[in-house]
């Protein structure tokens, strides 16, 4: 079942011209066609100023199409109407968890979202608490969020979007701001809401190995969609990929390497593991 369907989408900002001049139009997104399914976990890569940011805000009716079709869950973002309706469906986590914690302790910050949403009292105690369980942060419930780490905070910016009990986690470059072992703690909670809650993830992101964990990555460039596949086939286009102002994943960039150094190394490989056995049955064929 699609969740997310775009038909030739568009969007343009509007600058304004220097000492009076007239506005121009900056095109951000061109014609982007992309159906993502219920539970699917999509990656979206690009260079800064592809429009996978701007994508990402009009899922979420942040902004408004220009042209072409985007529904969520079968709602349209093109008016007023449903704006309840899909952000209610499609939560966000932004960049900077700073500037999306709004309380002064945990479990408060996490509740912000379903109070304004009206529910009740006891179901606010009961979604908080899962919430903050399902991204293993249960234990900081009473701590204040401006003492944790950046890790830690994007996980209860999570939890904040979890407890309004969307069916889309979107998140755009939620570890950017974050140094390794963050970002490992953002993406296995990532990870664990995909896999087994069953939640719809889009990850927009410029880090090519977060992207290997998804089931599906789509490459922006100039507001299109100009490569997508499992991240195996994505990852096969190395020069393209290069070409765009992309990388290969390590892995994957090590194994190209030494299949040119005459290695027999099958391309495509992703992850440590799958270089580990490959590289052991190299050695046990000699």
């Amino acid at each position: 079942m699609k969740i997310i369907e775009a038909d030739k989408v568009c969007f343009s900002y509007r600058i304004a011209g220097a000492d009076g001049a007239e506005e121009t139009l900056a095109p951000a997104v061109r014609e982007l066609s992309l159906d993502i399914g219920e539970g699917e976990f999509v990656a979206v890569l690009g260079r800064n100023g592809s429009g996978k940011s701007t994508f990402a805000k009009l899922i979420n009716a942040l902004l408004t199409p220009s042209a072409g079709q985007l529904n969520v869950s079968g709602y349209s973002t093109a008016g007023e109407e449903h704006i309840w309706n899909i952000r209610q469906t499609a939560g966000m986590v932004f960049q900077n968890p700073d500037n999306q914690i709004v309380a002064t302790i945990v479990e408060e910050d996490v509740a912000f979202g379903p109070e304004n949403l009206g529910v009740p009292t006891a179901e606010i105690r009961a979604r908080v608490d899962e919430a903050l369980a399902t991204v293993g942060m249960g234990d900081y419930a009473l701590h204040s969020p401006h003492f944790l780490s950046g890790g830690q905070k994007q996980r209860v910016c999570i939890a904040g979007v979890l407890a309004m009990k969307p069916r889309i986690i979107i998140l755009d470059e939620p570890t950017a701001m974050l140094d390794p072992i963050g970002r490992r703690e953002v993406l296995a909670a990532v990870s664990r809401l995909n896999r087994q809650e069953g939640m719809t993830v889009l990850l927009i992101t410029h880090y090519m190995e977060e992207a290997v964990m998804a089931d599906r990555v789509v490459v922006m460039d100039k507001g299109a969609a100009v490569l997508q596949g499992t991240p195996g086939e994505v990852f096969l286009h190395g020069p393209l990929l290069r070409e765009l102002g992309l990388n290969l994943p390590q892995i994957t960039e090590i194994g190209a390497r030494l299949a040119e150094c005459g290695l027999p190394v099958k391309p495509g490989i992703l992850t440590i593991n799958e270089m580990a056995d490959e590289l052991c049955s190299i050695l046990n064929s000699k």
